[in-house]
């Protein structure tokens, strides 16, 4: 055991020695009234880099990056009031993606609590709803022992945010600083390890299904058993659909990968689930994207559910086969299982599941009509990037047409490459998120894709990025609209288009907004430039780079289930149903 070291100290000098003993690397923030004391000593720190973002979203988002691009525990710093608030949202994105995050804000002196204060709001009370858990820190000693239980709560279990607020008053009070701590958590025990019964009768019904499907969740990218599913798949030979949050848990050149499920998955993958008889269901909480129409979903499928939170279990999608557990853990002794099933000679015959699911994927490939003569198709262009990048790179995006195309279009091999807001469904979201996961890999290409909409909302951040050498390569897929919104419009709204064209594609010039910026930008126009354009980009390497890809505006997703309908009623083109007769 270390030898405990006690030191006298400032609380705010107390709250930066603590975050270099539980090794943050990085803090994204701006300092404020109530913050300002933790700022003095953050100068000093040899171990915790500072960022200084343009806005607090900026410092969320970019906490939820790095968190998602490395794996550990992202931070993000704000003053009381107004700073703690505009951390609201990336908080909720965070608690919806189950993305390990410490927000730690400053709060009004102790005394001034509940008085209505400068600058004073509850952000302890308005988080509560969406933090795994929060604190509000009064007393300097609590301050060491509160960040050790954040970080522990936020890495372990389901991964997820959690506030520290901290009065003024005790970030500049005298405290003894001690380390380490030990943690007060005497109702938090998260399970990880399955239970072996459950295991045994999941393995069971894998080798007895005729029609299995592995629906694949986050879940197994925050576990890190990517390797041990690629195990699973090819002892059992089933199919696999990663869900949007797991896009890279299972690579997609894998032949038993059928691609993305849900509103705007592949044919294949959507009907996939709709006709199985046994789903298991790996880290995933049956989301309403995925399952259209609950009532409808997969009606003759069993349901082994395995997942580390057990509320998740029968939360919306009745469990058959409950595992509470880490998914990592689960599917490896799932594989143990299963290799004692085959032992002893029982074996799956999926001949004539495979035989269905090919001929779907033959029938209803992955495509998008050609945009008109001399303009730009927007899934074209992020398909060349993907292409010409290449799947060692990280993507991250913003949330519409365009994070539905760059699911679709670009192959992703790894986990920890693709990084998006699923549940939230933040705007805005990619240029930060890009940002923060180039911090914690800086050797590796980022490339935001993002929309005219998304990127007119956290745009600012480029300066954060090339005041602090962060160099980003943004794809700004511009049709002049909000996108998914006018596509919306266009196919139930009798194309009355309200309040969703942004007016023009030149205001603001996102060239000259890039260069204002200090970055480089560039625009194509032409589609035979766009891999000419791409590569310039990829050239660059010391400065972020903007560009501006002006696009067909008409361009739709597809596939689509309309909202609210089941999963059977998947458009793979506008009008066109695909019919796949009735089974075997």
């Amino acid at each position: 055991m270390t030898e405990p070291s006690a030191d006298q100290v400032s609380g705010a000098s107390s709250l930066i020695r603590s975050l270099e003993a539980v090794g943050a690397e990085v803090v994204f923030g701006i300092p404020g009234g109530a913050i300002l004391p933790a700022y003095d000593p953050l100068l000093d720190s040899s171990r915790v880099r500072h960022i200084l973002v343009r806005h607090e979203q900026g410092a969320g988002h970019a906490a939820q990056g790095y968190a998602q691009a490395t794996g550990r525990v992202g931070v993000c710093m704000a003053t009381s009031g107004p700073g703690a608030t505009n951390l609201v949202t990336p908080i909720a994105d965070a608690h919806m993606d189950s993305v390990p995050m410490v927000a730690i804000t400053g709060q009004v002196p102790s005394g001034s609590i509940g008085t209505d204060a400068f600058q004073e709001a509850d952000i302890r009370g308005i988080t509560m709803p969406i933090t795994k858990h929060n604190y509000l820190v009064t007393n300097a000693d609590d301050i060491p022992r509160t960040i050790t239980e954040a970080f522990h709560i936020a890495s372990t279990g389901r991964p997820g945010p959690v506030l520290v607020d901290i009065s003024k008053d005790a970030l500049q009070s005298s405290t003894t600083f001690r380390w380490p701590v030990e943690m007060d958590l005497p109702g938090y025990r998260p399970v990880t390890r399955p239970h072996a019964k459950q295991v045994r009768e999941a393995a069971r019904l894998l080798v007895e299904a005729r029609r299995p499907v592995l629906l694949v969740g986050g879940g197994v990218i925050k576990a890190r058993a990517s390797a041990e599913l690629r195990v699973l798949v090819d002892l059992t030979g089933a199919p696999v659909v990663t869900t949007l949050m797991a896009r890279g848990a299972f690579p997609d050149s894998h032949p038993n990968h059928l691609g993305m499920p849900g509103m705007h998955g592949t044919v294949t993958a959507v009907t996939a689930l709709q006709k199985a008889d046994l789903i298991v269901a790996l880290g995933a909480r049956f989301d309403d994207r995925v399952t259209g129409k609950l009532s409808t979903f997969a009606p003759s499928a069993t349901i082994v559910h395995a997942d580390i939170d057990p509320a998740e279990i029968s939360k919306n999608r009745a469990t058959d086969v409950p595992i509470v557990g880490d998914a990592r853990e689960v599917i490896a002794d799932l594989i143990v299982a299963v290799q004692a099933e085959n032992a002893a000679g029982r074996v799956g015959d999926l001949a004539g599941w495979w035989r269905m699911l090919n001929g779907w994927r033959q029938t209803y490939p992955l495509g998008f009509a050609p945009a008109p003569p001399g303009e730009i198709a927007p899934q074209h262009v992020i398909g060349r990037i993907g292409s010409i990048v290449g799947p060692e790179a990280i993507y991250t995006s913003g949330v519409g047409q365009h994070q539905m195309w760059a699911a679709q279009f670009i192959g992703y091999e790894h986990p920890g490459t693709w990084i998006n807001s699923g549940g939230l469904g933040t705007m805005g979201f990619a240029i930060p998120a890009a940002m923060g996961a180039k911090v914690g890999r800086p050797d590796t290409t980022v490339w935001a894709i993002d929309g005219d909409g998304c990127f007119q909302m956290t745009n600012q951040e480029l300066a954060t990025c090339v005041v602090n050498d962060i160099p980003i390569k943004v794809a700004i897929i511009n049709n002049g609209n909000l996108g998914m919104v006018r596509q919306w419009q266009t196919l139930f709204y009798g194309e009355r288009y309200s309040n969703t064209d942004l007016q023009s594609r030149r205001v603001p010039d996102f060239v000259k907004l890039a260069e204002a910026y200090g970055a480089v930008g560039l625009r194509c126009e032409d589609p035979s430039q766009v891999d000419a354009t791409i590569e310039k980009a990829m050239a660059i390497d010391d400065l972020p780079v903007v560009v501006d890809f002006v696009v067909h505006a008409d361009a739709m997703v597809w596939p689509m289930v309309p909202a609210g309908t089941s999963n059977d009623e998947i458009l793979a083109a506008r009008g066109l149903r695909p019919d796949f007769g009735d089974g075997e």
